[in-house]
């Protein structure tokens, strides 16, 4: 159990609860980003879910191969649902390269990197089953953009031959194309109300094979609705289910969502854990095997982050000096802000300089000001669809404010 869990010691716990029938119906995994929180929440759907007919006559072995655990390790069973926001475009490009490369070395672990290339992408794709989207209308644009992602993905069955590396690159490349389509287009940056009462009906629905389970990452980042929502979910739990929510800050959950279910830590792991993380996972090299988790996955983004933040700081004392930088080129510099991780590394960036500012003796009021329009900005493209040129020209607006105020 929990062998894809590196360096956590809430493996230990979870495993003593699971075998002793003490794993309550509602869990809370805490814990700093990239600390394995969703990796091990689909462990346990696996686990839970495991039928325990497999020759070590052992439920929840690492490699047991009964229906539903290769379901589990495929994430194609549909007694898992997952829901809440993520930036899930850096970890297919990792998990791409490593795919790739694998195949053309035809290395032992290709195995390995291929589950590692389909879960990548699965846990984009799960965010959109029909399942929480029925009825909503942009449902008839996610629908295509989903099935192209799914045929391509067949090719990639592990019960099937691979195709040769070409074929497989071009493959892989129409599957990310399409993430990337579906994560820009229709990711959320707060899990929608309906969503959750979608998730309600599916939860109170009999299951016909093991327990139903519901993840919801980054629960912290739940509307005041949505919360409540999912409250009432969890005062009467449906029977043979479990919910399991992440977060990276408990502080910012809702107390009595605190006080129904229980929480298991997760730590910062240190530099040589996160390092080892990076190799054994994505089997990096050439240097890149002695970064961060964070900074590793970082290598993928079109710009690097350093650029951004230096286009951040550039915009922002263009506007304090009374100059109007065209929106235009400020998001053609930052790759159009896509992935949408890019925003916001670029509006962290006007925050950064904004503090670095003598506001005095008004800075406290300004500050405040900033962060109002830079959060509005933020919410305008990733809640609200505006196009990332029209936010920035807003913002833009809204901070010449800033300085015409500070002028008087």
């Amino acid at each position: 159990m929990f062998d894809n869990l590196l360096y956590q010691n809430a493996s230990s716990l979870l495993r003593e609860d699971i075998l002793n029938g003490r794993l309550p119906g509602a869990i809370l995994l805490a814990g700093p980003v990239s600390s394995g929180k969703l990796t091990c929440a689909l462990e346990i759907a696996r686990i839970l879910s495991c039928s325990g007919h497999n020759q070590y006559n052992q439920r929840g072995h690492w490699l047991c191969d009964c229906p539903s655990c290769k379901k589990n390790k495929e994430l194609s069973n549909t007694n898992v649902l997952l829901a809440g926001p993520r930036d899930c475009s850096l970890e297919i490009l990792a998990a791409k390269k490593a795919f790739i490369q694998a195949s053309f070395d035809n290395s032992s672990f290709l195995p390995a990197v291929r589950y590692l290339f389909i879960r990548s992408v699965r846990k984009l794709t799960m965010r959109f089953s029909q399942i929480l989207w029925e009825g909503d209308d942009k449902l008839s644009k996610i629908a295509p953009v989903a099935a192209a992602i799914d045929e391509q993905m067949e090719k990639l069955n592990p019960d099937k031959d691979l195709p040769d590396s070409d074929k497989l690159e071009k493959i892989c490349d129409d599957i990310v194309k399409n993430c990337e389509k579906l994560e820009s287009g229709f990711m959320y940056d707060s899990l929608p109300v309906n969503q959750i009462r979608r998730a309600s009906v599916w939860a109170h629905l009999k299951s016909v094979s093991g327990k139903k389970i519901f993840i919801i990452e980054n629960a912290d980042r739940m509307l005041e609705s949505v919360r409540n929502a999912l409250l009432k979910i969890l005062e009467e739990p449906p029977e043979d289910m479990v919910f399991i929510l992440t977060t990276s800050n408990r502080g910012a959950v809702m107390p009595t969502i605190l006080s129904r279910v229980r929480t298991y830590n997760f730590t910062e792991r240190s530099l040589p854990q996160q390092q080892e993380v990076v190799n054994r996972v994505f089997h990096a090299r050439g240097g890149d095997e002695k970064l961060l988790i964070n900074d590793y996955l970082q290598l993928f983004l079109p710009v690097k982050p350093a650029e951004i933040k230096k286009n951040a700081d550039s915009y922002f004392n263009f506007l304090m000096n009374g100059q109007i930088p065209m929106a235009d080129a400020v998001v053609k510099e930052c790759n159009g802000f896509e992935p949408r991780f890019l925003l916001k590394i670029f509006l962290t960036g006007i925050m950064e300089t904004a503090r670095g500012s003598d506001f005095s003796p008004a800075r406290s009021e300004v500050c405040s000001k900033i962060v109002d329009f830079v959060r509005e900005c933020y919410n305008g493209v990733i809640i609200f669809n505006q196009s990332p040129v029209a936010a920035i020209e807003r913002l833009s607006r809204d901070l010449s404010s800033v300085k015409r105020e500070l002028s008087l």
